[in-house]
């Protein structure tokens, strides 16, 4: 490994190595290496490993409201190969692997390589420092991945937010009825409400009953003080625009 690649490895991951033989061997992909045991191919077995426990831990921390199929969904994406290869890409990790002829480079990586390098680093830095300056790192550069994805997945679910409310605080699970249906059987519109132990909420209509329901659930949250009239006009107008799956 040539010093300046190493030194510019240091760099981009913000830690140096008290074994510099673990950050080669992270770096190195099978196409160059002597045998495939002294490639980066073991080490990212491990990183898969190490970065699945620090992303579950991280999920399960920050949004304690979430259950396990919502948590689960939000880990998928924020470890999936496509996800740890933009951040190998926005990083520059892609810029330091040291490949064979004919692979690639940099943003030419195909997103399996730039993955990998990612995962193999995780373990490279796992095995040199321990598990808190690991978790450090991948919080560093994941941490801006988990708010974009987690925000994404979970655009709309004013149900699920009702529901965890509910149970948690009103001992209580939300009960959806179908009050009214109008139009065409092409063109149908839909009014449900929502009622909590007894207490019935305003209903909404919605062109299906999944948006009516997320609609009805968004006026509850504002019976119950949990968002205000901006927040409430602002999710209306967001739902209108992206309509939940």
């Amino acid at each position: 490994m040539k010093p300046d690649i190493f030194e510019k490895a240091e760099r981009i991951l913000g830690y140096k190595f008290k074994n510099p033989n673990l950050l080669k061997e992270s770096l190195t992909h099978a196409s160059i290496a002597d045998t495939r045991l002294a490639s980066n191919e073991r080490m990212e077995f491990l990183g898969d490993a190490v970065l699945d426990l620090i992303i579950c831990e991280a999920l399960y921390l920050k949004f304690t409201q979430y259950q396990e199929g919502e948590l689960t969904k939000i880990k998928s994406a924020v470890v999936s190969r496509r996800t740890c290869a933009e951040v190998s890409i926005e990083t520059g990790l892609t810029d330091v692997l040291i490949t064979g002829k004919g692979v690639g480079t940099g943003v030419s990586l195909p997103n399996s390589l730039s993955a990998a390098v990612y995962e193999s680093v995780v373990a490279a830095i796992y095995l040199d420092g321990g598990f808190e300056v690991v978790k450090e790192y991948v919080l560093r550069t994941m941490g801006g991945k988990i708010d974009a994805i987690s925000g994404s997945s979970h655009q709309h679910n004013y149900k699920a937010i009702l529901q965890q409310h509910a149970q948690k605080f009103l001992g209580a699970t939300p009960q959806y009825e179908l009050l009214d249906e109008k139009g065409p059987d092409h063109s149908k519109c839909f009014e449900v409400c929502v009622d909590v132990d007894g207490r019935r909420f305003p209903g909404a209509w919605g062109p299906n009953k999944k948006m009516a329901e997320q609609k009805a659930a968004l006026l509850a949250l504002e019976e119950l003080g949990l968002m205000d009239e901006r927040e409430i006009d602002n999710a209306i107008q967001d739902m209108a625009e992206n309509p939940p799956e």
